[in-house]
């Protein structure tokens, strides 16, 4: 088989920006994916219900939104559309109050100020201050560690309140609502943004990472796209094509070749080898990578020893559901959110990120729950909703806090009683929603893993958000940035800095490093 500029491993949204900035340069990129179709955690499918669309893993988008990856790569001429719902999150609580993040600032302000008065003050300035540093920010966190250019531009709009601004961003989330609003709405809206990964209430970083999401769903809103998560992946791989790509699904990269010290192909389950003349990049977990793929005789110590600690963020269980009506909530502020964070105070979210550091399995889950058909009316009949849930269990459990006595098997029972705590969490705030239910699929972690296999152990992230693995220490000491031990083979995984979420930023700068790379051996030469 002919050699092929360079070799994706994996069709992941990572792996496909990846080949898509290649195919840009003119390089003949092959991407081999081991699943029969391509996306990663980016696909929809109708087994649920076949009227209804169900994101089979993520569904809402607002780091892609930002993203100046994805924005560059113009995938609107490739059919992609997105939708949002009329609210961008809501977090109701039981006696009937509810915060609610919109994209018109005065309502979220608004929102706020009805918990205590001069909150929604306090939220202004934060989005002011967001309009003033936000874009850098953004640039920061998507190009490689240490963002030289972004970040001097980032000290120049911040002047002599930089540190000020770095202590704020590195606060817990508890203590960052704490100090900007007295009431409970804006406390739990940063929390509750945090939780997305796992960042509980008392985690260093939280503080900043819910300011951060909150901040781009106040501006670019939560989207979600058109028809189902899918169609971002089907635009990628349409824009891949038309530059003459080539995407083989179904094959499974069991091997990366090196010899002396440098990749130079890989090979597939079925003993195939496929060369590559410039780089090998993968979008897959840096320990899968190097484990399996590479072989740690090709690693130093030091990146053998780093691996052992390596830690992954917590697993997760998604539930979803076909519902003959929307979900009854009984604030009415929450019907017209996309996002809905089900969870009775920050004291609450605490108690659930204890118990999951102490690996135990929370009887009280929290739940973040999507209404897609909220945010996107072709997901489901009229008059219905196709909706979701996903909480967090740890990746080993020891106890359940619950009566059922979740081991970690995953079987039929644990999933169905995993499930039903999920529910019970719904329904106390949306009286009704269980009678609503059509269809609903449990998909623990092992099923996570299975359909996508770098949701090792259910973890969405692919590693945890924590600040000890994070920036410099992503995804291992000393790293930050998409090279590795081995000549020619890149990271391109959200194992790489800057970590989870669909904005293909981890791809993108693999792509990057092994043109410049090329470059430079053009130039040796």
């Amino acid at each position: 088989m002919p050699p092929a500029d360079a070799v994706v491993i994996g069709a992941g949204p990572n792996g496909l920006v990846a080949a898509n900035v290649l195919a840009d340069a003119g390089w003949h990129v092959v991407v081999l994916e081991a699943q029969d179709e391509p996306g990663g955690a980016v696909r929809s499918d109708r087994e649920v219900h076949p009227d209804f669309v169900h994101d089979t893993f993520s569904a809402f988008y607002p780091l892609a939104a930002a993203s100046p990856v994805l924005g560059a790569l113009h995938l609107e001429r490739h059919g992609l559309r997105w939708r949002h719902a009329p609210a961008v999150v809501a977090h109701p609580l039981a006696d009937g109050r509810c915060a609610v993040l919109s994209r018109d600032v005065r309502r979220t302000a608004d929102s706020v100020e009805a918990f205590a008065p001069g909150d929604g003050a306090s939220w202004e300035r934060l989005h002011r201050l967001w309009l003033r540093t936000g874009d850098d920010l953004v640039d920061c966190l998507f190009t490689p560690f240490p963002p030289v250019l972004p970040g001097l531009r980032f000290a120049g709009r911040t002047g002599r309140d930089l540190l000020r601004l770095a202590r704020t961003m590195l606060l817990p989330a508890r203590r960052f609502g704490e100090e900007n609003f007295a009431g409970e709405g804006g406390r739990l809206l940063i929390a509750g943004n945090a939780l997305h990964a796992d960042l509980g209430p008392e985690s260093a970083l939280g503080g900043g990472f819910g300011w951060l999401m909150c901040m781009l769903g106040q501006v670019h809103g939560f989207p979600v796209p058109v028809g189902g998560a899918g169609m971002l992946t089907r635009a990628l791989v349409d824009r891949f094509r038309d530059r003459g790509g080539e995407l083989r699904c179904g094959h499974a990269v069991t091997r990366v070749v090196v010899r002396s010290g440098r990749a130079v192909a890989v090979r597939t389950d079925d003993g195939t080898e496929v060369p590559a003349r410039h780089a090998v990049l993968a979008d897959i977990p840096a320990p899968v990578l190097y484990r399996r793929l590479v072989g740690e005789e090709h690693l130093p110590a030091a990146v053998r020893a780093d691996l052992a600690r390596f830690q992954w963020d917590f697993a997760t269980v998604k539930v979803d559901w076909a519902l003959a009506r929307p979900i009854p909530w009984a604030s009415a502020a929450a019907r017209g959110a996309g996002t809905v964070h089900v969870a009775e105070g920050v004291d609450a979210l605490t108690r659930f990120a204890g118990l999951l550091a102490m690996d135990q399995v929370p009887d009280v889950p929290f739940t973040v729950l999507g209404q897609m058909t909220t945010a996107d009316p072709t997901r489901s009949p009229a008059g219905t909703e196709s909706a979701w849930g996903y909480t967090h269990v740890p990746q080993r459990i020891r106890a359940d806090a619950g009566p059922d006595g979740i081991e970690g098997r995953w079987d039929e029972r644990e999933k169905e009683a995993i499930a039903d705590r999920v529910e019970t969490g719904v329904e106390r705030l949306a009286p009704g929603f269980r009678a609503s239910v059509l269809a609903r699929r449990v998909l623990a972690p092992p099923d996570l893993e299975r359909r996508n296999p770098a949701l090792i152990g259910g973890a969405v992230n692919q590693g945890t958000t924590n600040l000890h693995q994070q920036l410099v220490f992503r995804p291992l000491p000393g790293t930050g940035r998409p090279r590795t031990p081995v000549r020619g083979l890149y990271l391109a995984s959200a194992t790489a800095h800057p970590g989870g979420g669909v904005h293909g930023a981890p791809g993108a700068n693999a792509a990057r490093a092994a043109l410049r790379a090329h470059l430079r051996s053009g130039w040796r030469h």
